[in-house]
């Protein structure tokens, strides 16, 4: 399979057009200069649209896209159950924690954390992410997105990852925060018109001439287990998705660390203008999450009638592009690469916005704000040239990456969120207690692995939670509380939200529900 004349012609005017568009829409009125709030939060002025095509822009990228879909191809359809649980997890973030957040002018996390506890979290946490997100989300943007682009146009794998990561790098390297949300609305559009062009034709092809509903139910009928969204226990997956544990357990824990407390998803709702235009803009993510499994699982379920010899499940979404006609191959994988230079310039953004204002204006406060400007773009390069070194060392050797990512973050997400749920709820958490749920998190998790190997790594991320929320609590009730370091106002939070969110949110639940019921 290669790309034709007509789909490089699409591809490169997608390219173009897209870095154009990027360098317009931050652009600066005459004499004004960008400063650390243009660049990192796009102003404060970022509407519900963008606001909610930006946050499934950061999130779905390749490690979504061709992680999932191999997860597709090997599990099925319970894979779903982290796009699904996700949109219930955007209305728990919309209702409880932008209001606190945008309250007290959050810029990010550490600097939450700080507010709440103490200077030594916010050292600690801003450390961890920085490594997360090099050493994990941008080498798996890279390599995944790399299989893709080296599947379909045959060229080089790690000449893929260098041009993936460059032009991500060039693309938000002017604009920041305001460049990669006002058009990921574009990036979104395609993104959703090309899986669901992906998953039509596929199920098409399926169906033998009698219609994408003829091949869904052939499909379904001839794999029947991989429709199934609660795993038993004798499933050769259940280790991976542990069936009623997956929404009563540790799933939950991953869903609001990702989407509540993680600074390249965050970052987009407190770049919002006000409350209520955040709120609408996590309930429109909230919709289009319902939709992903459509783009990024369904095709890879299609894989396993359409090509049941695949050498590795993450070859599943590349394979099923081979379907596609001329033009439409084209637009496809512009919509590919436009997810995946998404996603990587958004934590790219992210990785030099907490550089830049967690640590470097920490240790310079006297800089100004051009300065602290080019010091984000310097931590952006940075960034790129080490997650291209790392990439095939750390991703080269996995069969579903997708997994790995999961497993491997679900080491800290337990005391992220202890930290984070304590310090927003409960006024006697302390800086003691919050250092030691996020030590105990990875250490309970390590200790946990290996001694009680064949525990599922979601149950595990559900006990290491209630151990290190036990311990927290201990801690904090065991050592002084100093309740002049808490500068974060929570008693004039209105939590109360405007009749669209909550009709909407309503929605979401009853189209859940059904989801769950026909898929049990």
């Amino acid at each position: 399979m290669g790309l034709g004349t007509l789909d490089i012609a699409i591809v490169l005017a997608y390219l173009a057009g897209i870095f154009i568009l990027a360098q317009w829409v931050s652009r600066e009125k005459a004499g004004h200069q960008k400063d650390a709030k243009d660049y990192f939060l796009a102003g404060k002025a970022l509407p519900w649209w963008a606001i909610g095509a930006s946050l499934i822009a950061a999130n779905i990228s390749a490690e979504q896209i061709i992680g999932m879909s191999g997860s597709g191809y090997a599990i099925g359809l319970a894979i779903a159950s982290y796009e699904w649980m996700a949109a219930a997890t955007l209305l728990i973030v919309g209702k409880w924690l932008l209001p606190v957040f945008l309250r007290n002018g959050i810029y990010t996390m550490p600097q939450f954390l700080e507010q709440r506890y103490g200077s030594r979290i916010r050292t600690l946490m801003a450390v961890f992410w920085l490594g997360l997100y090099v050493f994990v989300n941008v080498t798996s943007i890279l390599w995944l997105g790399a299989i893709a682009v080296s599947q379909v146009t045959g060229m080089d794998q790690m000449l893929a990852v260098v041009l993936i990561g460059v032009f991500a790098l060039l693309y938000q390297l002017y604009g920041g925060l305001k460049a990669v949300a006002l058009t990921d609305i574009v990036q979104v559009t395609l993104l959703v018109l090309g899986g669901l062009l992906v998953a039509g034709l596929t199920l098409n092809q399926l169906g033998e001439g009698a219609g994408i509903a003829a091949g869904f139910h052939r499909l379904w009928q001839a794999e029947p287990g991989h429709f199934e969204m609660i795993l038993d226990k004798d499933n050769p997956f259940y280790k991976d998705l542990p069936g009623l544990s997956v929404l009563i357990g540790g799933m939950w824990i991953m869903n609001i660390s990702y989407w509540g407390f993680n600074q390249y998803i965050i970052q987009r709702a407190l770049a919002a203008k006000d409350i209520g235009e955040a709120q609408k803009g996590v309930l429109f993510a909230a919709f289009l999450k319902l939709l992903m499994p459509v783009i990024v699982v369904l095709p890879g379920i299609a894989a396993v009638m359409l090509a049941p010899n695949l050498d590795k499940p993450d070859q599943a979404y590349p394979t099923m592009m081979r379907f596609l006609p001329s033009g439409i191959l084209g637009l496809v994988f512009a919509a590919l690469v436009a997810a995946i230079v998404a996603s990587l310039a958004s934590k790219v953004n992210s990785i030099a916005t907490i550089f830049t204002l967690d640590f470097y204006a920490k240790m310079r406060p006297q800089a100004d704000q051009q300065r602290l400007v080019r010091v984000g773009r310097i931590a952006a390069v940075v960034a790129v040239a080490v997650g291209i070194l790392a990439a095939k060392p750390l991703l080269g050797s996995f069969d579903q990456a997708f997994q790995y990512i999961q497993e491997y973050t679900g080491f800290f997400t337990p005391g992220i969120v202890v930290i984070f749920v304590l310090g927003l709820f409960w006024k006697r958490a302390n800086e003691a207690g919050a250092l030691a749920a996020a030590i105990g998190s990875f250490a309970l998790s390590i200790a946990l692995k290996l001694a009680w190997p064949e525990l599922p790594f979601i149950d595990r991320v559900g006990l290491v939670f209630l151990l290190a929320l036990a311990l927290a609590v201990a801690v904090s009730l065991l050592t002084r509380h100093a309740p002049e370091k808490d500068i974060i106002e929570t008693r004039d939070v209105d939590y109360r939200t405007r009749s669209v969110f909550n009709i909407g949110a309503l929605a979401v639940i009853a189209i859940l529900t059904a989801l769950y019921t026909v898929f049990w």
